[in-house]
């Protein structure tokens, strides 16, 4: 909890601030009211506004008595002495900040709405507050504030790709329309959130930390809860650009040979084979970012977390070429009915970088 962890945005690079109770670099000093601002209003304990790269955006929602309780649990942390690096100069003017608040920023607890169910409701508290997952899953303007026209249809963002690599990651559409979630049952999204696999996919990439260090962590009720939340999202009919019968056609080969012993000629998987391509949302990300990392560098299979009976996927970097992988990406996101844009090899070149 001493932070600088590095997050990259167009305006530059932040780091995490050190949360342990050390008195000088940390926040030891803070109060709990201090703290509650913090989440609630987006102000340090000076009164400065904070970067929203700290999504106070979505703790605005959580309640009084949680914070209380983050801010118990935060006084246990052994103190650690250790200041983060300075982010840079674009992100200290902090008077942009504000600005941005006042355009971007409503405060306010989550209210819960009087006509869904007591669990639906939890799940929207703990989805839109303390998960704060719209933060990768709804897609940013200019000025990196969430759009909220297309909340939870998929965001792009940086992350790590393969050690040593920061790249570009697709967190995909989390609502229920064809290329998103709407194969999944609740049962699935449930599973998925509890154990990083079911039968629909298995984690990977940035989600394994999500899965491995927050969400396995949660009660049986509670992602119950989020599940029923998340399958509610609605979201629309796919009106992008297609990847075109020439393009799927070109890709065949290279599926036949290299994929379909594990995902099948259905593209529907199998439970001694591998998870399905078929209404995927990582195979029809609005961007092929995930689709490209995951063939390029192979998946990360964090520990505690178990695919079954799954093959294991190798990675492809060294095997295929950019022109292989990207008609490999097209004919799985044209083919079974999937809904998605073409891939360039100028996309692969970008994620082996």
């Amino acid at each position: 909890m001493a932070g600088g962890v590095a997050f990259e945005t167009p305006f530059g690079v932040v780091y995490s601030t050190n949360i342990t109770s050390d008195r000088e670099t940390g926040i030891g000093q803070w109060s709990a009211a201090d703290l509650r601002r913090a989440m609630h209003e987006g102000l340090d304990r000076d009164g400065s506004s904070l970067i929203p790269a700290f999504p106070y955006t979505s703790f605005t929602k959580v309640s009084d008595a949680d914070v209380a309780d983050i801010y118990a649990y935060l006084r246990t942390i052994p103190a650690v002495r250790y200041s983060p690096p300075d982010n840079g100069l674009l992100l200290r003017m902090r008077w942009g900040v504000s600005l941005w608040k006042k355009l971007y920023f409503t405060p306010g607890r989550y209210v819960p709405d009087r006509a869904k169910s007591q669990e639906w409701n939890r799940g929207a508290y703990l989805v839109e507050g303390l998960g704060h997952c719209s933060a990768c899953h709804t897609p940013r303007n200019w000025f990196m504030a969430e759009r909220q026209e297309a909340a939870y249809q998929g965001g792009v963002f940086n992350d790590q790709i393969a050690a040593g690599k920061v790249g570009k990651w697709f967190a995909v559409n989390l609502t229920s329309a064809r290329h998103g979630l709407g194969s999944w049952s609740v049962a699935d999204i449930e599973k998925y959130l509890r154990t990083g696999a079911s039968a629909r996919a298995g984690t990977f990439g940035p989600m394994n930390e999500v899965i491995v260090g927050s969400l396995k962590l949660l009660t049986r009720e509670d992602l119950q809860a989020m599940a029923v939340y998340v399958k509610s999202l609605p979201g629309p009919a796919y009106a992008g650009e297609r990847v075109s019968s020439e393009q799927v056609a070109a890709g065949a080969s290279a599926y036949k040979e290299r994929c379909q012993k594990c995902h099948g000629e259905s593209g529907r998987g199998g439970f001694f084979m591998g998870p399905p391509l078929a209404g995927s949302a990582v195979t029809q990300g609005e961007d092929p970012a995930s689709l490209i990392n995951i063939i390029v560098h192979g998946p990360s299979t964090p520990k505690g977390v178990s695919f079954g009976s799954w093959e294991s996927m190798p990675a492809y970097a060294d095997v295929l070429d950019d022109s292989e992988i990207a008609a490999v990406c097209n004919f799985v996101r044209g083919s079974w009915a999937n809904e998605a844009g073409p891939v360039s090899p100028a996309d692969v070149r970008a994620a082996r970088k």
